[in-house]
């Protein structure tokens, strides 16, 4: 039976619940909200499909309501593209009566989820669906989707694209994660955004002067992430890079790498700490909405040699925390790399550790309970 009123207005906090959409791997959006579960402690998380292998060491299963999906054949279960017709009515299917504000970490489908009147959702918003929205003819291509295959999930993705913009509709306030992905709510769901950067742990990461003459990327091995230009860049160059992370195009990326291109998979925070305090440059050569890797290699003091388009703009300051290249192409990257080469003198560590700073965990975190308590007041005075 949920709250009445009266009771809700006598709280001097109000009842969290927080819902993420998969909790199957830790990646960007899975570290924002361990940080966010981490603000509010007795607060129950919500997410449509669990790994408790995977991600059990930082989310207890103590704390998990997970959907109808978690019930689904484990062959399903590991491929998302196949549940695609079943979420949305997961999604809606939770019961949040007895809630006051719930927290959604959204990309796809958490903003859907279906409250009552007097419960608010904020929403953390990582990106309208790219899959859904600006990527979505480079997503059907990518997965080489032909024929009648490409027009049922066409059109199955249409349907989706609706339901998508209209439920943004039942989201109270959104947050953006960058000015790029408050662009792109404003465009694609016509709401206004606060942007809040994701936490960075820029304090667990000590400022390092010296390095080891290798170059590191830390990413997802995903097709959009183009870490095949900077492999095309650094075999031509013969210069050793250093790749941390694993995903569907592992395999492909080391058929193509040379002797001096080092996979070395998923590795604890601790070991990628170290490997970032020890190289010389970082690179990122995908577009990214955000991207928290970068902005913990400037913590360590280490420049970094990005794609200038994405949350890469609003983080790396060219020719002062690192260097910006045009395009996405082999020519446009090794350009930016001679440039690297040529300002690196000029590079300060602790100015480049001093940016890092400003998307620190400390700061999020005043900016996210300040956007709760907003939400908990408006909901107070509701209920008088």
């Amino acid at each position: 039976m949920g709250k009445t009123p009266s009771d809700r207005n006598s709280q001097s906090q109000p009842r969290i619940a927080i819902a993420h959409e998969f909790l199957t791997r830790m990646g960007g959006a899975e570290r924002v909200v361990k940080v966010i579960s981490e603000m509010y402690p007795q607060a129950r998380i919500f997410t449509l499909l669990y790994d408790e292998e995977k991600v059990g060491s930082e989310f207890s299963p103590l704390k998990i309501e997970t959907s109808s999906l978690q019930k689904f054949p484990r062959f399903m279960r590991k491929h998302p593209k196949l549940l695609l017709p079943f979420i949305r009515s997961a999604v809606e299917a939770w019961d949040f009566s007895e809630y006051d504000i719930v927290i959604t970490s959204s990309s796809a489908w958490m903003q859907g989820i279906i409250t009552p009147l007097k419960t608010r959702q904020i929403c953390y918003c990582h990106s309208p669906a790219r899959f859904l929205w600006d990527y979505s003819h480079e997503y059907l291509r990518e997965n080489k989707i032909t024929g009648i295959k490409k027009w049922f999930l066409g059109s199955l993705l249409r349907e989706i694209r609706i339901w998508n913009q209209l439920s943004a509709k039942r989201v109270n306030r959104f947050i953006a994660n960058s000015k790029t992905v408050a662009e792109r709510i404003r465009k694609y769901y016509r709401r206004d955004s606060e942007v809040i950067y994701p936490p960075v742990e820029v304090e667990k990461i000590r400022l390092s002067n010296h390095h080891e003459n290798y170059f590191l990327i830390v990413s997802q091995l995903t097709q959009y992430k183009r870490i095949d230009l900077a492999i095309s860049v650094f075999n031509k160059l013969r210069r050793r890079l250093v790749i941390v992370g694993d995903g569907p195009q592992r395999d492909y990326l080391e058929r193509i790498s040379g002797k001096t291109i080092e996979f070395h998979g998923w590795r604890s925070n601790e070991e990628v700490v170290e490997l970032l305090r020890n190289c010389r440059g970082f690179i990122f050569p995908g577009e990214d909405d955000f991207g928290i890797a970068p902005v913990e290699a400037m913590a360590a003091g280490k420049p970094v040699l990005a794609f200038g388009r994405g949350g890469a703009v609003e983080t790396v300051i060219p020719n002062q925390t690192g260097i910006l290249f045009a395009q996405q192409t082999p020519e446009s990257l090794e350009d930016g790399l001679a440039q690297f080469f040529t300002t690196e003198k000029k590079f300060q560590s602790a100015l480049i550790r001093s940016q890092a700073k400003k998307f620190s965990r400390q700061h999020f975190e005043e900016k996210l309970r300040r956007a709760v308590k907003r939400e908990w007041e408006i909901l107070q005075k509701e209920l008088k």
